[in-house]
């Protein structure tokens, strides 16, 4: 909204106003996008809530599907939620004789980097997003073939949006890689990600079996917070 809507609403000058907006977004509580001349809300309010964050309904809706989805494919899980720039993980169900994965319960990642916040940024508006990346210096890179400028990330998105699930091969571990689709709330903002990490180089047939439970997976927890419905999963695409 607007800073005079904000003004309005609290009976508060606009100038002091313009101030409070001022250190909101100084703090990440607020962000401005300045091409529209309004205010959102920032993510570090998620900061308020993170030590709740096991108990809240997401993760204890979400946990059994989960659990349910590693037992069908017989790899590991997890459950992330969009923080700034980062992936948090909530929730990692381990598949037994899988490897350890860094996606622990509160591990930060970059989420340009990794599917499960691939998977979130495609579903924030453009001014959002390029208020996350507003310049180079905003990526991090782990490898060679990290993403690194906001065009190429913008292109990314594209093919995650037209597949509806993201991907990522090798980029946060050698020889692993995940496949994630989006959980939508009931405004269709991206509440959370559930993500599979299996062998890289896997048959296209297992990676699209794989994509298929997980979207199944995506929108059941959907449905359960009531969200918008997730449109289906196509196969990933091939190399």
């Amino acid at each position: 909204m607007s800073a005079a809507a904000v003004a309005a609403a609290l009976a508060l000058p606009r100038s002091t106003v313009y101030r409070l907006l001022g250190v909101l977004e100084g703090t990440g509580f607020a962000l401005h996008f300045p091409e529209e001349r309004r205010y959102g809300i920032g993510l570090a309010a998620f900061e308020l809530s993170s030590g709740f964050s096991r108990q809240q309904p997401l993760t204890r809706l979400g946990g059994p599907l989960l659990a349910q989805l590693v037992d069908r494919l017989g790899e590991s899980a997890h459950l992330a939620v969009l923080h700034g720039r980062d992936v948090i993980y909530l929730i990692e169900e381990r598949a037994p004789r899988r490897p350890s994965l860094v996606t622990d319960v509160g591990v930060r990642l970059p989420s340009h980097l990794t599917a499960s916040g691939r998977a979130l940024l495609a579903t924030l508006p453009p001014p959002q997003l390029r208020a996350l990346y507003p310049d180079r210096s905003a990526f991090v890179r782990r490898t060679d073939r990290s993403v690194d400028t906001y065009g190429a990330l913008a292109r990314l998105l594209v093919d995650v949006r037209r597949d509806g699930f993201a991907t990522e091969d090798g980029e946060v571990t050698p020889g692993l890689a995940s496949i994630a689709f989006a959980v939508r709330d009931h405004t269709g903002w991206p509440a959370a990600s559930i993500a599979v990490t299996f062998d890289s180089g896997v048959p296209p047939a297992r990676a699209a079996e794989i994509a298929q439970h997980i979207g199944a997976s995506a929108a059941e927890l959907s449905r359960r917070i009531h969200g918008r419905p997730l449109t289906p999963a196509a196969a990933p695409p091939r190399d």
